[in-house]
C-alpha cells in the first residue's frame, strides 16, 4: 500500500504519477480546445506532435529516475490526452482528492485505477458534484492550502474557470486545521492574459523563494499578500510573455532541485544564482497546450 504524504511543494519526492503522451489522439478541432493557448496552436498549424511530446515526457521521466523517485504512469487510453495528471487528482497530507473535472476527461481517472488500488479507500475523497476543482489550482504549503479560484458571475461561461468557491469551502471542511487561502485568478480568452490555474502565475520554491506574475491575480491585495508572505527580495516576478510560456510551472524534486524548461534562460540563471540545482529538459512542445512540468505530475509521497 502507498502511504500518501504531501504537505508542501518542495520536500524530497518519493513517488509520483507522471502523465503520458502515448496515443494522445489527433489534433483537436478548434471547437474542442479546452484553453486559448491550445486554440492558438490548432489554428496556426503548430499544435505539438505525439512523437515530440513523448520525447519530452521521457526526458522528465529520466530526471525522476536519476533522483530515485518511484514513478507511476497512467494506463494508455487510445486517442486520449493523458499528459496533465495534475488535473485529475491531487494529494494533501494522506488524502487523495479525485477532481471533478471537465466531463470529457473522466476516463483519465480510470487510467490510474492501478495506483488508486494501492491507497486505502478511506484516504480517497470524492467531492460532491457542485465542487469544481483541479490540482493546478491547489497548493499545500505547510500550514496553508493555497487555492486559485474564480467566483465571477460568468463562471459557467468561462471554460478557463476550473475551481469554484464550493471547492474552497470543501477544502476548509476537509482540512479544518489548515488555513485555506484563496486567490481570484484572471480568466481571459487571450492566452497572454489568462491564468488557467494558480500554478500558471505562482509557484513556491525551496529556500523561501517563489515565482509570481502580478497580472495573473484579479485582486491586487491578494497578490500583495503573497509578496509580503515570501518577501519581495525572494520573489522572481515574471512578465506576461513569461507567464504565457509557463515560467511558473516548474517542478521541485527537493528543496534545492528544480526541473525547468531548457529555454527559460532568465529564470534558470536566477535559480542557479540562488543556489538551486536546475535540471533543464525540453518541454516547449507540451507547453503549447497551456500546461508544463507541474501540470504533468501528481505527487503522491514526499518525505
Amino acid at each position: 500500500m502507498l502511504k500518501l504524504n504531501i504537505n508542501d511543494e518542495i520536500s524530497p519526492l518519493k513517488a509520483v504519477v507522471l502523465g503520458t503522451a502515448k496515443s494522445c489522439g489527433p489534433v483537436p478541432k478548434p471547437e474542442e480546445a479546452y484553453d486559448p493557448k491550445s486554440l492558438e496552436h490548432i489554428l496556426a498549424g503548430t499544435y505539438p506532435t505525439e512523437k515530440d511530446m513523448m520525447e519530452e515526457m521521457e526526458a522528465f521521466a529520466a530526471v525522476f529516475k536519476k533522483y530515485g523517485v518511484n514513478v507511476f504512469r497512467p494506463e494508455v487510453l487510445e486517442n486520449c490526452n493523458q499528459i496533465f495528471s495534475r488535473d485529475i487528482a491531487f494529494v494533501i497530507e494522506d488524502k487523495l482528492i479525485v477532481a471533478n473535472i471537465l466531463p470529457d476527461r473522466e476516463r483519465e481517472v480510470e487510467a490510474i485505477l492501478h495506483v488508486l488500488d494501492k491507497i486505502e479507500d478511506k484516504n480517497i475523497l470524492h467531492p460532491p458534484e457542485e465542487v469544481h476543482v483541479e490540482g493546478g489550482d491547489v497548493m499545500p504549503w505547510n500550514d496553508y492550502i493555497f487555492v486559485g479560484t474564480y467566483t465571477g458571475e460568468d463562471y459557467a461561461d468561462q471554460i478557463t474557470a476550473r475551481t469554484n468557491k464550493h471547492a474552497v469551502e470543501y477544502l476548509r471542511a476537509q482540512f479544518p486545521h489548515k488555513k485555506v487561502k484563496s486567490f481570484e485568478l484572471r480568466k481571459s480568452k487571450n492566452a497572454k492574459e489568462n491564468a488557467l490555474h494558480l500554478d500558471c502565475c505562482f509557484q513556491p520554491l525551496g529556500q523561501g523563494k517563489a515565482i509570481l506574475h502580478k497580472n495573473g491575480f484579479l485582486v491586487e491585495e491578494e497578490y500583495l499578500w503573497l509578496v509580503d508572505f515570501f518577501g519581495k527580495e525572494n520573489i522572481f516576478e515574471i512578465t506576461s510573455d513569461e507567464m504565457y510560456r509557463m515560467f511558473s510551472n516548474v517542478f521541485s524534486i527537493s528543496p534545492n532541485v528544480v526541473v525547468s524548461e531548457r529555454n527559460f534562460d532568465r529564470l534558470n540563471n536566477w535559480l542557479r544564482d540562488e543556489g538551486f540545482v536546475v535540471e533543464e529538459i525540453p518541454y516547449a512542445e507540451i507547453s503549447k497546450q497551456e500546461g508544463l512540468l507541474r501540470c504533468s505530475t501528481l505527487p503522491l509521497i514526499r518525505e
